[in-house]
Protein backbone atom coordinates (compact mmCIF):
# COMPACT_ATOMS: atom_id res chain seq x y z
CA UNK A 1 0.00 0.00 0.00
CA UNK A 2 2.79 2.37 0.90
CA UNK A 3 4.57 1.68 -2.39
CA UNK A 4 1.37 2.36 -4.29
CA UNK A 5 0.95 5.78 -2.64
CA UNK A 6 4.59 6.67 -3.27
CA UNK A 7 4.39 5.59 -6.92
CA UNK A 8 1.18 7.62 -7.42
CA UNK A 9 2.81 10.71 -5.88
CA UNK A 10 5.97 10.31 -7.99
CA UNK A 11 3.96 9.72 -11.15
CA UNK A 12 1.74 12.72 -10.44
CA UNK A 13 4.70 14.97 -9.83
CA UNK A 14 6.26 13.84 -13.12
CA UNK A 15 3.07 14.63 -15.00
CA UNK A 16 2.67 18.03 -13.38
CA UNK A 17 6.31 18.90 -13.83
CA UNK A 18 6.38 18.01 -17.52
CA UNK A 19 7.43 20.91 -19.75
CA UNK A 20 4.62 22.74 -21.47
CA UNK A 21 4.44 22.37 -25.20
CA UNK A 22 4.85 25.61 -27.12
CA UNK A 23 1.84 26.79 -29.01
CA UNK A 24 2.14 27.46 -32.69
CA UNK A 25 2.80 31.09 -33.54
CA UNK A 26 -0.30 32.55 -35.09
CA UNK A 27 -0.36 36.00 -36.60
CA UNK A 28 -3.01 38.19 -35.00
CA UNK A 29 -4.77 40.54 -37.33
CA UNK A 30 -7.17 43.33 -36.47
CA UNK A 31 -9.63 44.58 -39.02
CA UNK A 32 -11.12 48.05 -38.62
CA UNK A 33 -13.52 48.47 -41.48
CA UNK A 34 -14.87 52.01 -41.67
CA UNK A 35 -15.90 52.21 -38.04
CA UNK A 36 -17.55 55.56 -37.38
CA UNK A 37 -16.77 57.05 -34.02
CA UNK A 38 -19.04 59.84 -32.91
CA UNK A 39 -19.39 61.61 -29.61
CA UNK A 40 -19.96 64.87 -27.82
CA UNK A 41 -17.54 67.12 -26.03
CA UNK A 42 -17.67 66.20 -22.37
CA UNK A 43 -16.97 68.97 -19.88
CA UNK A 44 -16.92 68.87 -16.11
CA UNK A 45 -19.92 70.16 -14.24
CA UNK A 46 -19.59 73.50 -12.54
CA UNK A 47 -18.10 76.86 -13.28
CA UNK A 48 -14.98 77.48 -15.31
CA UNK A 49 -12.41 79.41 -13.28
CA UNK A 50 -10.11 81.88 -14.95
CA UNK A 51 -6.91 82.52 -13.04
CA UNK A 52 -5.12 85.82 -13.37
CA UNK A 53 -1.52 85.63 -14.53
CA UNK A 54 1.14 86.64 -12.07
CA UNK A 55 3.01 89.86 -12.62
CA UNK A 56 6.34 89.89 -14.37
CA UNK A 57 9.23 89.76 -11.96
CA UNK A 58 12.66 91.29 -12.17
CA UNK A 59 15.62 89.05 -12.80
CA UNK A 60 17.67 88.11 -9.76
CA UNK A 61 20.84 88.01 -11.85
CA UNK A 62 22.81 91.23 -11.53
CA UNK A 63 25.53 92.11 -14.01
CA UNK A 64 28.70 93.32 -12.31
CA UNK A 65 29.59 96.74 -13.67
CA UNK A 66 33.29 96.61 -12.80
CA UNK A 67 33.96 93.06 -13.95
CA UNK A 68 36.58 93.79 -16.64
CA UNK A 69 38.66 96.19 -14.51
CA UNK A 70 38.63 93.69 -11.64
CA UNK A 71 39.79 90.93 -13.98
CA UNK A 72 42.66 93.13 -15.23
CA UNK A 73 43.73 93.87 -11.63
CA UNK A 74 43.81 90.16 -10.81
CA UNK A 75 46.05 89.47 -13.84
CA UNK A 76 48.49 92.24 -12.93
CA UNK A 77 49.34 90.52 -9.67
CA UNK A 78 50.53 87.37 -11.45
Amino acid sequence: MRRLVISVLVGGSLLLGAPAFAQEDEATTYDFDDDIVSGDLVRPDGEMLNVRRRGQRDSLIRIREHFIPEMLKSVEDL
